[in-house]
């Protein structure tokens, strides 16, 4: 029932001894660092610390600065959470108007005061962070060791100070297109140089990266929160471009040095809306604004008579009636989201679709054409495998919809269509509102392709609508019973597996619970089809094994309860789940969660709302850190 994170050091040791397939695959995991810098006439060291705070939620194992001063570049880095790295700043001072700051996610060594960012080079005149992987980073680092170069770390990242030393002979921005134009991988860079001082320099492939404008100062970061306290212009730096930053200017070009005209992104959500705003941890938080989430992607899109108005979208009538074919791509909880959609577009708009998990969709031979439509779901719009299968489809011809929540992301601007979910930040690892919000885009989407394809008519889009209209108010009486589900959560909260089972768009919602059970409690769970107990699964169900039964579609209600049955007859201890007029699962359960009526195809926006809160008040019992799982984080940048 611990909830510290396990040693993974003979993981990486593993890893450093091989040069495998399997190595590569651990080489290109997930990376979720974060990225700050400054340039102005403040001291940069709060600034530094104040962004990497507000970047906390992405995952990090690490902290480091590097900040110039005196003409020397002034470093100090520690293994652990960001309050290490301040304690021990409270003891050795950095202090400097221009700097570098970053919370590093494992990938190349383990977590350790070494291997944590900034990186240098040996002189200590070039100190670089980095977001992202460089795949060649072997073959450069055997070439730079033969040149005499001395690594200290186990990193991938410390070639780049390396490079950018060997090839500087004073001027920094052509000794870093050298550098980028050696480079294989992903990469989002923060760059200073102590005979430098008054410039910052930043190089976007891949890997997100922002550009903050201010009066007489500027910043780089990963994501806005780490800057909007400062500033809300920004610019939003696209694949393969670099910008030099002063105090008063920010120049930005391609790698090749092509100057690019960029307009300045203005932030008009309000910083606020990244704090807990007086809830116990940001998930909480956020499965309590899902109500207002659910209003605000779809008030936009519905006319005051009822209809579906997607207009913004511009899916063409001709195009959506030409196509035979769509792939549904995500991962996790997306992907989730995505399988509801599926049953949505296969239902209303009578176009077969394929779901499929982005990190295995391009390893299968997928057959794409011009009337192919992709249709990719990202809470981040940055996420690696996604839009590797995004521009894959491209390639092929197909046309791409994108189901995202932030403006400006990769996937938003590489896509022909998007649909932005108007969820808000999410600052939780865990998905709530997002997955609420993706499954509403799905649907209205879904419900456009119908009418422009001519399988629905506009009584029946009003009459969906209608429904999905009342799913606000059906999800806060849910929220209502808050207490109900706590003390659900008390029944359940010291075992080591619970399952999850379901039928039809009930399994597809046992996935999602089951995911979000396993991401905050570390409790081993698992979701089946219910169809499929009596095909293994029975065989690990004993005395008290808790398990969570779906029952909300009507259509397969009476199966569910044979399901149920079944499991109980093995000793488990149930908690169902169902619509309040199907009092009859009362009879089989120990407990059951009722839900509002509506029909089956919208029954999981509400379902997954008690499945939230039960995950989340089993970890709170267990201990567990809840807005920061062990070993996840909440933007997967890189394959």
């Amino acid at each position: 029932m611990s909830c510290h994170p396990k040693n993974y050091t003979n993981l990486v040791s593993d890893y450093r001894d091989k040069s495998s397939s399997a190595a590569k695959i651990f080489r290109r995991g997930e990376n979720m660092c974060g990225i700050v810098g400054y340039i102005g006439s403040k001291n940069a060291t709060d600034i530094l610390l104040e962004g990497l705070g507000k970047l906390e939620y992405r995952g990090y194992d690490s902290a480091g600065i590097a900040v110039i001063k005196d003409n020397s570049i002034q470093v100090e880095k520690r293994k652990g959470r960001l309050a290490v790295l301040k304690e021990s700043l409270e003891d050795n001072h950095v202090e400097g108007n221009v700097g570098i700051g970053h919370t590093r996610w494992a990938t190349h060594g383990e977590p350790s005061d070494v291997n944590s960012h900034p990186h240098l080079n040996n002189e200590h005149t070039v100190a670089v962070v980095h977001n992202g992987i460089i795949e060649n980073y072997l073959s450069l680092r055997q070439e730079l060791t033969e040149k005499g170069y001395t690594f200290k770390s186990e990193t991938d990242t410390e070639v780049l100070p390396f490079l950018i030393d060997y090839y500087y002979e004073g001027d920094l921005v052509e000794a870093v297109k050298k550098t980028i134009s050696r480079l294989e991988g992903a990469y989002a860079l923060g760059i200073i140089h102590k005979h430098h001082p008054d410039m910052l320099i930043a190089v976007r492939k891949d890997s997100p990266l922002v550009i903050g404008v201010g009066e007489g100062e500027n910043f780089i970061a990963s994501d806005i929160p780490a800057i909007l306290n400062y500033t809300r212009q920004v610019y939003l730096i696209d694949n393969n471009e670099m910008a030099v930053l002063t105090n008063d200017s920010v120049e930005i070009m391609k790698t090749d040095g092509t100057k690019v005209d960029k307009e300045i992104y203005n932030v008009e959500w309000d910083v606020e809306a990244a704090e807990k705003g007086g809830y116990a941890h940001f998930m909480l938080k956020e499965i309590h604004e899902q109500p207002k989430a659910v209003k605000d992607t779809l008030s936009p899109r519905v006319d005051k008579d009822g209809m579906v108005n997607i207009k913004d979208l511009k899916l063409d009538e001709d195009y959506i009636k030409r196509i035979n074919k769509v792939y549904m791509v995500a991962c996790g909880t997306a992907y989730h989201a995505g399988l509801i959609g599926k049953a949505f577009i296969e239902k209303y708009a009578n176009i077969p679709v394929v779901a499929d998990i982005a990190s295995e969709f391009r390893y299968a031979n997928p057959f794409i054409d011009e009337n192919t439509l992709m249709i990719v779901v990202s809470q981040s719009g940055e996420t690696a495998d996604t839009l590797a299968a995004l521009r894959l489809a491209k390639e092929k011809g197909a046309k791409v919809l994108a189901v995202t929540n932030v403006v400006g992301s990769s996937i938003a601007r590489e896509s022909d269509y998007v649909f932005y979910t108007w969820a808000g930040p999410e600052i939780a690892v865990a998905s709530t509102k997002a997955y609420t919000t993706q499954i509403i885009g799905l649907a209205l989407i879904s419900l456009d392709m119908a009418l422009k394809r001519g399988t629905i008519d506009e009584i029946k889009v009003k009459e969906i609508v209608g429904q999905i209209w009342k799913l606000s108010d059906k999800i806060e009486m849910i929220l209502n019973r808050e207490e109900e589900i706590k003390d659900m959560a008390n029944e359940i909260h010291t075992s080591e597996d619970i399952f999850y089972i379901g039928r039809g768009l009930d399994y597809y919602l046992a996935l999602e619970g089951s995911l979000k059970l396993k991401e905050i409690s570390y409790i081993h769970s698992e979701a089946m089809a219910a169809g499929e107990l009596k095909h293994g699964t029975l065989a690990l169900i004993d005395k008290k094994t808790p398990v969570i039964a779906i029952a909300t579609q009507d259509s397969l209600y009476d199966k569910m309860l044979s399901n149920i049955k079944e499991v109980k007859a093995r000793g488990a201890y149930v908690i169902g789940v169902a619509k309040e007029t199907n009092k009859e699962i009362e009879e089989i359960v120990d407990k059951v969660i009722y839900i509002p009526e509506v029909m089956d195809e919208l029954a999981t926006p509400i379902a997954v709302v008690p499945l939230q809160m039960l995950a989340y008040y089993v970890a709170l019992n267990r201990g567990c850190d809840i807005d920061k799982p062990r070993n996840l984080a909440k933007s997967v940048t890189v394959e």
